[in-house]
């Protein structure tokens, strides 16, 4: 919930059912998703003190994502607009995740340079503001913004690359956050794996988690209790090189185009060797670096809100024959 730019409440129901399938089901996340989302929403107005009635506009995620869950905000959100006779606001789930840094201060300077890492994505993302559409505008909020990639994967995103490294290593889903959790114990430099060689800002992590699966299965041949007796320092050191490949590419993008306000956003900006290594690199790079609040890092309502808040202040709305989308181009 958002009024004037400020979050008034950000509630989320995590879906706790995938754990034991080792990963995210699409349809039995969409079947979460019609269960939870009108108690969600209830309790989400009821934290903002707001009546629904007094809502002006409903933003909702379009894409890109699991269609099945899409559609069940879509829909939800198409209806509630049509019973209170509001505009709807559809926001693209990759740009919200940049503009989760206009949640909370401080907040970055335009242009600037977001790193985006999720499960789903990992992309190199240069963030401005667009000509005005006349020339009487001279406010930020007459003008809108634009987001233009110059680096993304070739093939699997570092996120996944995380939870298929956990799930090589035996550990329940999701494995990202515990690969952290045991990095923190682990020796980074204990073994070491490959980067790949790709031109220009663009990404490769498949190569990775084929060179992780091999070590793993070597090592296993010859002690089978290789990865209990060596767990913190296997996830600390691919942990370490992932991070690496991550802020070698930031750090050219920051170099090729000349920007010092650097961001990272998504659910593995959520990770903490990554938090700390970016910060270190800002302060010896002479950046001013973004970091948005760990419950603006996952998937969450806030940054879809504050998405749509500046679709809203460009009275940008969608009409009801839109449709939800699996790929959406930032």
């Amino acid at each position: 919930m958002l009024a004037d730019g400020k979050i008034l409440s950000n509630l989320t129901a995590n879906q706790t059912i995938h754990q034991r399938f080792g990963g995210v089901v699409p349809e039995l996340a969409s079947r979460d998703h019609e269960k939870n989302i009108v108690p969600v929403v209830h309790e989400a107005l009821k934290a903002a003190g707001v009546d629904k009635r007094q809502l002006n506009a409903i933003a909702f995620t379009r894409g890109p994502g699991l269609i099945g869950s899409l559609l069940v905000g879509t829909s939800f959100a198409k209806s509630m607009a049509l019973t209170l006779n509001v505009p709807i606001i559809e926001v693209n789930h990759m740009q919200a995740h940049v503009l989760a840094h206009f949640i909370d201060d401080p907040k970055p300077a335009m242009p600037f340079i977001c790193l985006t890492v999720s499960g789903g994505h990992t992309q190199l993302v240069l963030t401005s503001l667009a000509d005005a559409d006349t020339n009487v505008a001279t406010t930020e909020t007459d003008r809108k913004i634009q987001m233009k990639i110059i680096g993304e994967t070739f093939d699997d995103a570092a996120g996944e690359a995380f939870d298929k490294t956990a799930k090589i290593l035996g550990l329940p889903y999701p494995g990202g956050p515990l690969i952290d959790q045991y990095a923190r114990e682990g020796n980074p430099l204990a073994f070491n794996f490959p980067h790949p060689k790709i031109d220009g800002l663009n990404f490769s992590f498949s190569g990775l988690k084929t060179a992780i699966l091999y070590f793993v299965r070597d090592h296993i041949k010859h002690d089978p209790d290789f990865v209990k007796k060596n767990l913190n320092d296997i996830c600390a050191s691919v942990q370490h090189t992932i991070v690496t490949i991550l802020l070698t590419k930031l750090k050219k993008a920051a170099e090729e185009f000349q920007i010092n306000e650097i961001a990272i956003a998504g659910g593995v900006s959520a990770n903490s060797g990554l938090r700390k290594a970016f910060v270190e690199m800002g302060k010896k790079e002479n950046w001013n670096t973004y970091i948005p609040d760990f419950q603006y890092c996952t998937d969450n309502a806030a940054m879809i809100a504050i998405a749509a808040w500046f679709k809203y202040l460009n009275k940008d709305f969608a009409t009801q024959d839109i449709t939800p989308l699996a790929r959406y181009s930032l």
